[in-house]
């Protein structure tokens, strides 16, 4: 048996009373819930590079020697850029992944660095460092950078090239290209037909190993 709305809210409530306006009351109340967890206030995150000046970006693809399994790894795909410190003025590479933004090569540019071609490809070069700082602790690398053509791949090679100049100066030193060029005019002896016979002798430059295309 159905009841009518009043008796059915006389037996709810206790009194009869008008249901609709039960209703229309519940359906009027704001709930307030306090959160459970408090967000804290964001916090800035320092990478150092605020306090640089970009000397040289270019999109490029870089790479990193494995000795265990003699194979070349691929790091990431982004803009390597030269930094150069306000106050220092010391310029370091720096390299992000594409999206992640995650750090794929950060080093100094010392004087004993040297750009070598890549066998087989004009927009490729390789080189050793001494200490990487993109994983902890730092390690010994030798990296591959592939760009998107040989221009480009020129202009790395004289903005690289002339940061060497600059931090081999503010240290003191010269840098390794220039050290070798100084040391061989110094010790060059006098030209004999038995020295320039000598001088005819082949000799064959360390090549280094290929970054598959």
């Amino acid at each position: 048996m159905l009841l009518p709305l009043e008796d059915l809210a006389f037996v709810l409530y206790g009194t009869r009373i008008d249901p609709y306006f039960v209703l229309s009351q519940e359906e009027e109340v704001d709930a307030h819930f306090e959160p459970v967890i408090k967000l804290t206030e964001q916090v800035d995150t320092k990478t150092h590079e605020e306090d640089e000046n970009v000397l040289f970006k270019m999109r490029a693809k870089l790479f990193r020697f494995d000795a265990g399994s003699a194979e070349w790894k691929e790091r990431g795909t982004g803009d390597v850029r030269l930094l150069s410190h306000k106050e220092t003025k010391k310029v370091r590479v720096v390299m992000r992944r594409d999206k992640t933004l995650k750090v794929c090569a950060n080093h100094a540019i010392t004087s004993d660095m040297r750009l070598q071609p890549n066998i087989g490809s004009d927009r490729s070069w390789v080189w050793k460092v001494a200490a990487d700082y993109s994983e902890t602790p730092p390690t010994a690398e030798t990296l591959a950078i592939r760009f998107a053509n040989a221009e480009n791949a020129a202009q790395f090679k004289t903005a690289f090239e002339e940061a060497q100049a600059n931090n081999a100066a503010l240290s003191g030193g010269a840098p390794a290209s220039a050290a070798k060029e100084e040391t061989k005019t110094e010790e060059a002896p006098e030209k004999t037909e038995e020295t320039e016979a000598k001088t005819e002798e082949k000799v064959t430059e360390e090549k280094a190993p290929e970054v598959k295309e």
